[in-house]
C-alpha cells in the first residue's frame, strides 16, 4: 500500500531525474559511413522522432512519480519499470539503425552514444537502491535480470550494424583467445599469490622481524609503476632463459607471459598477505583458549577454529586481489603477454573507440562478476561464522 506519511526516496528521485535529462539531451548514437570517417551524433529525438522519444521516457516518468510515495509494493513496481527500461535499451539502437543507416552503404556503422551508456549506468544504480530497499538476495536479482539478458541476446540480430558488434565479428577467434589468456594470467597470479601469501603470513606470525621486513618489501613493490616493473623484469628473465634451457622451453623470456605473471604476482601479494595476517591475528583469544581447554592440539585449533574464523577476511583479500589483477592484466598486452589489453591498445593506436570498448567492456564485466561472487561468498562465510558454536557475538 502507498503510505502518505512516507518520506520521499531522494535517491531514486535524483537518479530518475538525471537519467531523464541525459537520455533526452545527450547523443543516443552516431552514424558513420565507414570505419575511418567520424560519425554524426544524434539525440534520441533526432534519431527516431519525438513521439517515440517521449514513449521511451514514460517508464522514467513512472519512476519519478513512484519516488514520491515509497513503500514495498511501490518498490516492486519500480523494479519492474527499471527492468523494462533495461530490456528496451537495445531496441532504441535498433530503431535508430533502421531509420538512420543508409542501406546503400554496406559499410555504414552505428556507434553507441553517451546517453545509452549513462542510462545503463543510472539504471544500474537504481537497481542497487531497489535491491537495498527490498532486501533482495543477490541470486534473486540475478534471476530477475535473466529476461533482460535474454532480450539483449535476442536483440543482437538487429544490431549487426553496431560498430562494436562489427569489431567483434571481425576478430571473434582473437577475442576468444584474448579472453582465455586474460583469465589464465589472472587465475595463475591470484592462485599463486594465495598460496605464497598464506605462507608469508604464517612466517610473519612466527617472527616479528619477518613481519617488519616482509611488509616493508611488499609496500615498496606496490609503489613501483606496472610498466616500470615490466621493464625491470625484462633483462633478468632474458638472461635466465639464455642460461637455462628448461626455462626457455617453458616459454620464459624477457617478454610474454613470464614477466606479466611475476609482476601480477608481486602486486597481488600485499593485499593477500595483509588480509591473511590480520585475519589470523585477530581471532578472539577467548575462543582459542576455549578450544585448547577442550583438549584440541595446536594443529586442530588452527584447522578447526582459527582458520574457519579467519576465512571471511582471507576471501576478502582474494576479492581485492582478483579485481586488481583483472585490471592490471590489461597492461600486460604491452609486453606480448596477450589478454584483452591487446584490443584496448590497438584501438587507441587506430583512434577506434569501439575497438577499445571491445577490450574494456569484458574486463569491466569480469571485475564486476568477481567482485559480486567473492563478495557474496565472504558474506556467506561471515554469516556461517557468526552462527558457529562457540563464536563470540
Amino acid at each position: 500500500m502507498l503510505r502518505r506519511d512516507a518520506p520521499i526516496n531522494r535517491v531514486m528521485l535524483s537518479l530518475a531525474l538525471v537519467a531523464l535529462v541525459t537520455w533526452l539531451s545527450l547523443p543516443l548514437g552516431s552514424v558513420a559511413p565507414n570505419r575511418i570517417v567520424p560519425g554524426t551524433a544524434y539525440t534520441i529525438a533526432s534519431a527516431i522522432g519525438w513521439p517515440l522519444a517521449l514513449v521511451s521516457c514514460l517508464p522514467l516518468l513512472g519512476l519519478l512519480m513512484l519516488a514520491w510515495r515509497p513503500g514495498r509494493n511501490v518498490y516492486r513496481l519500480a523494479l519492474g519499470l527499471t527492468l523494462l527500461l533495461l530490456l528496451a535499451l537495445p531496441a532504441w539502437l535498433a530503431l535508430m539503425a533502421q531509420q538512420r543507416l543508409d542501406p546503400e552503404l554496406p559499410q555504414a556503422r552505428l556507434g553507441i552514444g553517451a546517453a545509452w551508456w549513462l542510462m545503463l549506468f543510472w539504471l544500474s544504480l537504481v537497481l542497487i537502491e531497489l535491491r537495498t530497499r527490498l532486501a533482495l538476495a543477490g541470486w534473486r536479482l540475478a534471476l530477475l535480470m535473466l529476461p533482460v539478458l535474454g532480450g539483449w541476446w535476442l536483440a543482437a540480430g538487429w544490431l549487426e550494424p553496431l560498430a562494436l558488434w562489427q569489431e567483434l565479428a571481425g576478430r571473434r577467434s582473437a577475442f576468444v583467445e584474448a579472453v582465455v589468456d586474460h583469465l589464465l594470467l589472472v587465475g595463475g597470479a591470484v592462485g599463486a599469490s594465495l598460496l605464497l601469501g598464506a605462507g608469508i603470513a604464517l612466517a610473519m606470525r612466527q617472527n616479528p622481524r619477518v613481519e617488519r621486513i616482509g611488509f616493508a618489501l611488499l609496500n615498496f613493490l606496490q609503489t613501483i609503476p606496472s610498466l616500470a616493473l615490466f621493464g625491470l623484469l625484462l633483462a633478468p628473465l632474458a638472461w635466465l632463459a639464455s642460461r637455462f634451457e628448461w626455462l626457455a622451453a617453458l616459454g620464459v623470456s624477457g617478454i610474454g607471459w613470464a614477466p606479466a605473471f611475476l609482476a601480477l604476482l608481486g602486486y597481488s601479494l600485499l593485499p593477500m598477505v595483509r588480509n591473511t595476517f590480520v585475519a589470523l591475528s585477530e581471532v578472539d583469544p577467548g575462543v582459542l583458549e576455549a578450544a585448547r581447554g577442550m583438549g584440541m592440539s595446536r594443529g586442530q585449533v588452527f584447522r578447526q577454529v582459527r582458520l574457519p574464523l579467519a576465512l571471511p577476511v582471507v576471501i576478502e583479500g582474494v576479492r581485492i586481489t582478483t579485481v586488481q589483477a583483472i585490471g592490471l592484466t590489461a597492461v600486460a598486452a604491452l609486453i606480448g603477454a596477450g589478454g584483452l589489453g591487446i584490443f584496448i591498445f590497438q584501438g587507441l593506436g587506430q583512434a577506434a573507440m569501439d575497438l577499445v570498448l571491445l577490450g574494456a567492456l569484458p574486463i569491466l564485466a569480469m571485475a564486476l562478476a568477481a567482485d559480486a561472487l567473492l563478495g557474496a561468498l565472504t558474506r556467506r562465510l561471515d554469516h556461517r561464522t557468526d552462527l558457529a558454536p562457540g563464536a563470540t557475538p
